[in-house]
């Protein structure tokens, strides 16, 4: 299934603060395979509002935000901790 990135930016700025800790391959990496479940299995997480769904990314404190037609689109990919509904505006 293919996809696409709306937040790419604000996902390489995560990936930037993880580096500074030594943890931005990691983070980058838990990320991708987030994206591979979802790929795989694009129905099985709650829908949040609308036809958006979320799942958590494995060791941070990290959501993936995405709605899934023909394609799978990423709205976000969010701190869960900071500014919980500012994807909102991207559905």
């Amino acid at each position: 299934m293919k996809y696409s990135f709306h937040p790419e930016e604000e996902f390489l700025d995560a990936i930037d603060y993880y580096d500074e800790k030594g943890l931005g391959l990691d983070f980058a990496f838990e990320v991708y395979a987030t994206i591979e479940r979802i790929k795989s299995f694009p129905k099985a997480w709650q829908i949040i509002e609308g036809n958006v769904r979320r799942i958590l990314v494995n060791r941070f404190p990290y959501g993936v935000f995405y709605s899934e037609d023909e394609e799978l689109y990423i709205v976000a990919v969010m701190h869960l901790h900071q500014h919980p509904e500012y994807w909102k505006h991207r559905i």
